[in-house]
């Protein structure tokens, strides 16, 4: 007896743009310490557009690049590039207001120049952004299991093509969360970074150079006043020099 013919599941990629919420119409108080607008819009940008391959492809009735244009790595890629965006702003912030600080009180270059942000603090930077992407990161797996699932479903299992779809949505959300913890967290990176900018501000050039170098001359001007004053007796190379 022959298997029964199984029509393959046809894939509609849901519109993504409801679900990005603020990601598109930003609302803010005020504006952000680094400015973002253009990484939040390119961001949004690349999520429209994976929906947008998704949908030709599905047109094409090409399952497997409907898949690979709406599956984890696209959204993935997408976010990890917007984070190091900013990131580099926040590390190039930093540096640019311990320059001017420094520029305000005349440190040497050579020393402001170490309180630039080192190769392992911007990583951090990185890291402590990327944070509240956790949730996202989870609905990009649990996307893929529902991917998986429908992989070779059949047009009676509607409901594999349901969760697919709303998994596609719950990624769309969570990532406009993960964009919301990401501004929060530069605010955060405002406060983490101000103690070292004004530190730089209140740099003082050092004594001791000053101290070691005028230190002996004036012992030696004040012994010469006492000496000649006639409050001190000349030692004798000084009383044969000056003829006491």
């Amino acid at each position: 007896m022959s298997a029964p013919l199984r029509m393959p599941m046809p894939l509609r990629v849901p519109e993504l743009a409801p679900s990005l919420g603020r990601l598109i119409v930003p609302r803010r108080q005020s504006e952000p310490w680094v400015p973002m607008d253009d990484v939040r819009e390119e961001l949004a940008t690349a999520v429209l557009e994976l929906g947008g391959a998704g949908r030709a492809a599905a047109a094409r009735e090409d399952w497997a690049a409907v898949l690979e244009a709406t599956g984890r790595a696209a959204w993935r890629r997408a976010w990890e590039h917007a984070v190091r965006r900013v990131a580099d702003r926040v590390a190039e912030r930093v540096d640019a207001e311990i320059a001017a600080a420094a520029a305000r009180v005349r440190m040497p270059r050579h020393s402001w120049r170490r309180r630039l942000l080192a190769p392992g603090e911007r990583r951090a930077v990185v890291a402590r952004l990327a944070a509240g992407g956790g949730p996202f990161v989870t609905a990009t797996d649990e996307m893929t299991v529902a991917a998986e699932a429908l992989r070779g479903a059949s047009v009676i299992e509607k409901d594999a093509h349901a969760r697919w779809q709303d998994a596609l949505r719950a990624v769309a959300r969570r990532l406009e969360a993960a964009w919301l913890a990401l501004e929060a967290e530069v605010e955060e990176e405002r406060h983490r970074w101000a103690p070292e900018i004004e530190d730089a501000g209140q740099w003082r050039p050092s004594l001791v150079p000053i101290v070691v170098l005028w230190l002996p001359v004036a012992t030696a001007l004040i012994l010469l006043g006492l000496v000649l004053g006639g409050y001190l007796p000349a030692p004798a190379w000084l009383a044969k020099l000056l003829h006491f």
